[in-house]
């Protein structure tokens, strides 16, 4: 990721940490739940808690730009434990079309092309050291 691109990141979540947690949650769950109906079960009954999980992960990563390096192991163990969830590499890129649009939704008409770049980017990012971590595990 470049430094405009952090930029980027870190301004527009500013717009979106400020809006309900759960609400956030609930839209990007919906949005990847409508698109791929069988990742569901792969998810408690009531996501209440998992809408607030994503919510604070995303902040915890977004705060950390540019010393990603320092989430490294955070992010390779967050992996692991996906792997056991029944996480499988080709569910990253659904997660990352459920992300991409809930925040386009989310920031309104101050979404635009270089924020769905540096959203892209930042996604990529992450997503990739998770899919290597996750290589790491046996899958079931």
């Amino acid at each position: 990721m470049t430094k405009d691109q952090i930029t980027l990141v870190k301004n527009s979540w500013r717009i979106l940490r400020d809006v309900d947690h759960a609400l956030i949650g609930n839209v990007f769950y919906t949005k990847l739940f409508f698109d791929h109906p069988k990742l569901e079960k792969m998810f408690p009954e009531d996501m209440g808690q998992q809408y607030l999980k994503v919510v604070d992960m995303l902040s915890t990563i977004v705060a950390r730009l540019g010393t990603a390096y320092e989430m490294n192991e955070e992010i390779k163990a967050l992996a692991q434990r996906h792997v056991g969830y029944g996480v499988r590499p080709e569910h990253y890129q659904y997660l990352k079309t459920a992300l991409l649009w809930t925040i386009e939704k989310g920031l309104g008409t101050d979404w635009n092309e270089k924020i769905r770049e540096a959203w892209s980017a930042c996604y990529d990012m992450i997503s990739g050291i998770m899919i290597e971590a996750s290589k790491q595990v046996q899958y079931k």
